[in-house]
């Protein structure tokens, strides 16, 4: 065990080290917040894969798999399909935008009343998220360090606000980075592997395993699609993501990076499936499923091994949580607070790059502290973060995508679709249970007749209005100072 302390240890020194590093490029407000929208495509895919697999999909993924066999893949083939779509058909438009926040895209579409309820829905969203990705932290401890809960929590959350903190986007990425390196080796290269063979190989998972444990179906087509609903669309308008697709150097960066991280989290979902079938062929009467990853790594892996398999799980829980974290405090910032400033009569100054740094990094350092202290005080965030992407989808998917391809969608028409979706959602969720499916199978139904019939029945958006953002959407605006030279 000695030598998978100092393996943990320093990996953990070496994401702070390299946090450090990141904070001499963070010198304006675009460094910070989008890396100076200069990642070339080698960065953008690896923190592009990095941010949107994390604790669930490792962790969570295995237990899928240990629970149904290769149809458990499904959550995070979800999650894959999601950046497929999004890299084919949104991501060069997204990227065209130079905006910071999905907030500030509705603003731009529909006008400045549609950028306040979205913020805030959108700021909810993210917080729960780096939430959940902070309480998956003590897993990982446990089954290396003998701390309490509270204690894994505290570090692992520490860390991740440190280095987030210190240099924005530009730390996070270049940790994103080196997360994105180990877990692939951890997981892809070692643990999927080594748990086949101890497992006997795939002839003999075949005898042991469950009748269906190798058919993609078997979970059931309404599990499937309220993946799809949730993932895949969650995908296509959480600022968490659109935050990276801001980083890309170009809109052609964005596409191409986007695809072949979205292609890499097919071949990670497939992976954590089969790590789970061959956890239930060793260990077919855990006493709960979400014991499998832990059981696995704990009964299979060599000394060494298994702290470097174990700093693949942090990766991915890291990665997640600055992505949601540094999302958190952008809305919050720029769309929530400055909201309140402007409604106080205060208008910001244009042009202070190191106040909007200042600024920025404070909000990540308190909302980091925040949801350290939520993650200490929730056991199970399950049904909270289902609330979040229920909102998240139900009351947004409609207005943000309607306004990206449909030109006729109009101001009232995106308010009365965030509207009855997000009270279609809430009050289903009341009345069915918040882990229902029928919440956001009603909720996005209700969101998109609420758009087009208020959209037809009232008046077109102002023609200047759409101008603008015919001529942003083009790319035919000002460009943004470059402070530091084009990244790989």
């Amino acid at each position: 065990m000695a030598i998978d302390y100092v393996v943990m240890t320093c990996y953990l020194a070496g994401i702070v080290a390299v946090g450090w590093w990141g904070r001499r490029r963070a010198r304006s407000k675009s460094d910070f917040l989008v890396a100076g929208r200069r990642l070339g495509p080698l960065m953008y895919t690896g923190t592009m894969a990095a941010v949107v697999l994390g604790g669930a999909s490792t962790i969570g993924g295995v237990r899928l798999g240990y629970t149904y066999g290769l149809s458990g893949a499904w959550m995070v083939f979800a999650i894959g399909l999601g950046l497929l779509a999004l890299s084919a058909f949104f991501s060069a438009r997204i990227a065209r935008l130079k905006v910071y926040t999905v907030a500030e895209m509705l603003s731009l579409r529909y006008g400045d009343a549609a950028s306040v309820i979205s913020g805030v829905v959108m700021w909810v969203y993210t917080l729960m998220l780096a939430v959940t990705s902070t309480i998956a932290y003590a897993t990982v401890f446990d089954v290396l360090f003998d701390v309490p809960r509270w204690a894994a929590v505290v570090i692992g959350g520490t860390i991740v606000v440190g280095y987030s903190a210190l240099g924005g986007m530009w730390s996070i990425t270049l940790t994103d980075m080196v997360q994105f390196v180990v877990k692939s080796i951890g997981v892809l290269v070692l643990l999927l592997p080594i748990a086949v063979v101890k497992a006997g190989g795939w002839s003999a998972m075949a005898d042991k395993l469950p009748d269906g444990y190798f058919s993609f179906g078997s979970i059931g087509g309404e599990s499937i699609l309220t993946f799809v609903l949730i993932y895949t669309f969650g995908m296509l308008i959480g600022q968490d993501i659109w935050q990276r697709v801001f980083t890309a150097r170009t809109d052609r960066v964005a596409s191409y990076g986007g695809t072949v991280a979205g292609v890499y989290c097919l071949v990670y979902g497939l992976a954590g499936a089969v790590i789970g079938m061959a956890t239930k062929a060793l260990h077919p009467q855990l006493a709960g499923a979400d014991s499998a990853f832990a059981t696995i790594v704990k009964t299979t892996l060599p000394t060494g091994v298994k702290g470097l398999v174990l700093a693949a799980a942090l990766s991915a829980m890291m990665s997640t949580a600055s992505g949601a974290l540094i999302a958190s405090a952008t809305v919050a910032n720029n769309d929530i607070w400055q909201w309140l400033r402007t409604r106080g009569g205060k208008v910001r100054p244009q042009g202070d790059d190191h106040d909007e740094v200042g600024s920025n990094r404070l909000a990540i350092i308190v909302l980091g502290a925040i949801s350290i202290g939520l993650a200490c005080l929730l056991d199970d965030v399950l049904a909270a973060l289902t609330v979040a992407y229920n909102l998240l989808v139900g009351g947004l998917l409609v207005p943000i995508l309607g306004g990206l391809v449909w030109r006729r969608g109009n101001l009232p028409g995106a308010l009365a679709a965030m509207t009855a979706g997000g009270v279609t959602v809430i009050t289903l969720m009341v009345l069915k249970g918040t882990l229902a499916n029928e919440p956001i199978y009603y909720g996005l139904g209700a969101s998109l007749v609420a758009y087009l019939a208020v959209s037809l029945a009232t008046r077109p958006t102002d023609a200047r209005l759409l101008e603008r953002w015919r001529d942003r959407l083009d790319g035919r605006t000002p460009a943004e100072p470059e402070a530091v030279p084009a990244a790989a």
